[in-house]
């Protein structure tokens, strides 16, 4: 188990943690989770097509109406890599707190 490298960026695993959040096909729209992740419409369109090259999220461009609009939704290969990079976390905070309790 080793960390993800496309995850562990903090911009990329906040956008992960979020969309894991929501139903297996549900998506966000991009002005939402620009405001969530804090971000600016070019660090998060950077960062969103380093994770849709990986395989992470699905973009989908629309029009509602007259308005364009961007929704993404994590895949299932984005969810299983987020829950493993997780887990690797999870892994090093549990033998940090093993080693202070002198196990």
């Amino acid at each position: 188990m080793s960390a993800d490298d496309i995850i562990h960026q903090s911009t990329r695993l906040r956008i992960m943690a979020i969309l894991n959040a929501l139903e297996r096909r549900e998506a966000l729209e991009f002005t939402q989770l620009k405001i969530m992740v804090e971000a600016t419409d070019g660090n998060l369109g950077a960062h969103l097509d380093t994770l849709a090259r990986a395989g992470y999220v699905d973009i989908e461009k629309l029009f509602v109406g007259r308005r364009p609009q961007t929704r993404v939704k994590a895949t299932t290969i984005g969810r299983r890599a987020f829950r493993g990079h997780i887990a690797f976390l999870r892994k090093i905070i549990d033998q940090a707190e093993a080693t202070r309790r002198g196990k």
